[in-house]
């Protein structure tokens, strides 16, 4: 048994303004609209078919990747572990594997693949695991060595050691390089970046925790023996989880692992971790340069730019990346792209919250986007999905006007509850109980205006919710 685990999680603040903290970069779409998480689950699905699929995100994303999987896997099929707190991949990957050795034996196969991954040659992809595999069925450690084009400095490496019936053996892992000496390993052959995927037995890798990491393992234990592992999804106990050292599982296992073996990897590869890599996915035009979205390029070479919806005009520059999101832009040269996480630093460092979240929120029951933020009033557009509803609800400091734009809405105020139609509009006063709800099968749409002296999501008090968040 193959059981893919997508691990999803991290902040991708390389990729900001797009990817932020609270829909980070697994959710970013590429330019065919499709997100990387939703092609880790298609690529999961073509190694492992009719299996089930283990998921570990937290639990702020837990709603947003459930959707971004429907039409794709069964509810049925879907297993999701929540983490109430970061706590690096070691972590993750132990209470994955205690959880499918507790459910089919020590010899199933974990398949660990992030969520933030980009692989276009899927048949040289199938073919890799199948090698891995073989691997895993005899009791090694696998990961996935990508063939390097380059001397990447970016990356950390795996020198390889004996040849294997599959692959070879891992003689060391190598810390990112400078220069000089990512060439000598391109140069070498015995090199291959890391790519953070592996492949073993769940059994193996809990004996091999044993040895390398038992604090580690025994907190693990702890923490998944308290959760409730027949409901779905299963969320760990915070004080529990957060015992947990955040580390990741090539320093606390790989590093030191006895039995440890690397396929060499033929398959294209892209860790999506710069503006730079997103340019370089796309050839671009005769001058070099690549738009998504809305642009005007006069005289311009090498640039790279992406709009959300407004018009970007860029005119006599050269090397640039120009990232539009409506609530921010991005300007910057292509080879300092990498940098941009300093930006997120000192956005958060001021307080800021485009450091975490976008004009556009998403929510379990769909989203809202931000039209105007003033000291008097606030207004949203709130998009409600078919069969979802807000929870019973109430504000101190606000109080609200709902319009709606398409769609039926199902509303509660105070004790009365009725239906709004399209070009219909309703008021909330402050401190009365609300709730709106669509019942239909067709996406609600309405515009919602705060008036009051503080429009925080601190001024919600929840009474009933049926996404436990009471």
């Amino acid at each position: 048994m193959l059981i893919p685990v997508i691990l999803s999680g991290g902040a991708g603040t390389r990729l900001w303004p797009v990817s932020r903290r609270a829909y980070p970069k697994p959710f970013m779409q590429m330019g065919d609209g499709e997100s990387l998480l939703r092609k880790t689950l298609k690529r999961a699905q073509a190694v492992a078919v009719g299996e089930e699929v283990i998921t570990v995100t937290a639990r702020e994303h837990f709603f947003i990747t459930r959707d971004e999987y429907r039409g794709l896997l069964a509810d049925s099929d879907a297993r999701f572990l929540l983490e109430p707190v970061g706590r690096n991949t070691a972590p993750a990957l132990a209470m994955a594997a205690l959880d499918i050795e507790h459910r089919h034996g020590p010899d199933a196969q974990l398949l660990v693949l992030p969520a933030d991954h980009l692989i276009r040659d899927l048949d040289s992809f199938a073919e890799a695991v199948r090698q891995a595999r073989a691997l895993a069925a005899a009791g090694y450690l696998v990961t996935f060595g990508i063939l390097p084009t380059r001397p990447e400095t970016g990356f950390g490496y795996i020198r390889a050691g004996a040849s294997l019936t599959h692959g070879r053996e891992i003689e060391a892992f190598v810390e990112k390089p400078d220069a000089q000496t990512a060439q000598g390993y391109l140069a070498s052959g015995d090199y291959s970046w890391n790519s953070g995927m592996f492949c073993f037995a769940a059994g193996a890798l809990l004996e091999t925790m044993v040895q390398t990491c038992p604090a580690l393992l025994a907190a693990a234990r702890e923490c998944y023996a308290q959760a409730h592992t027949g409901a779905m999804p299963i969320e760990f106990e915070r004080e529990a989880f957060a015992r947990l050292p955040d580390i990741s599982v090539d320093y606390a296992v790989m590093e030191k692992a006895s039995r440890r073996a690397v396929i060499p990897a033929s398959f294209d590869w892209n860790d999506i971790g710069s503006w730079q890599a997103i340019s370089d996915l796309d050839p671009g035009d005769d001058a070099g340069n690549r738009t998504v979205g809305p642009a005007v390029l006069v005289d311009a070479r090498n640039c790279y730019v992406q709009s959300q919806g407004r018009l970007v005009a860029a005119v006599g520059v050269d090397d640039l990346v120009i990232v539009d999101t409506g609530d921010a832009v991005l300007v910057s040269t292509r080879n300092k792209a990498q940098a941009v996480k300093q930006v997120v630093d000192a956005l958060r460092s001021q307080k800021h919250e485009a450091a975490d979240v976008h004009a556009t929120v998403h929510r379990p029951w769909g989203s809202y986007s931000v039209i105007e933020d003033a000291p008097d009033c606030k207004v949203k557009r709130l998009t409600v999905k078919p069969g979802q509803v807000l929870s019973l609800q109430m504000h101190h400091r606000r109080s609200e006007h709902w319009t709606v734009v398409s769609g039926t809405a199902k509303v509660r105020v105070g004790e009365r509850e009725f239906l709004l139609r399209r070009n219909e509009s309703v008021h909330i006063p402050v401190q009365t109980l609300h709730r709106l709800e669509n019942a239909t099968d067709a996406d609600l749409h309405l515009i919602e205006v705060q008036c009051g002296d503080y429009f925080g999501e601190d001024d919600i008090v929840r009474y009933e919710d049926r996404y436990g968040r009471v």
